[in-house]
């Protein structure tokens, strides 16, 4: 299993805005073959917001990547203004889990 992250720097006063627009999002992702979440963290300091999808495979997100999902989900691209900075996205392969009930 695989955490693939986006870290996103929203500019201050654009908060609800962002969040808006992923309460509108079209819940695609979740649909695809080998995702097994999404969550959208707010900050509680800084500016940074996370999103975290969990894939059973590198080739299942990379297959998400490259659908017509993918570019539907990512068509209306928000202004610049919206963010404070360059998001960083990162992939993590998911060694030890714990759940707890």
């Amino acid at each position: 299993m695989i955490v693939v992250t986006n870290r996103i720097p929203v500019a201050k006063g654009q908060e609800a805005v962002f969040e808006d627009r992923f309460r509108g999002r079209a819940g695609l992702v979740e649909k695809r073959r080998g995702c097994r979440g999404f969550q959208l963290l707010r900050p509680l300091r800084g500016d940074a917001y996370m999103v975290m999808t969990w894939w059973d495979s590198e080739a299942d997100f990379q297959a998400w990547t490259e659908s017509d999902e993918f570019r539907e989900a990512h068509r209306n691209r928000p202004p610049k203004e919206l963010f404070a900075g360059p998001n960083v996205f990162e992939m993590h392969e998911v060694i030890q889990r714990v759940d707890v009930a």
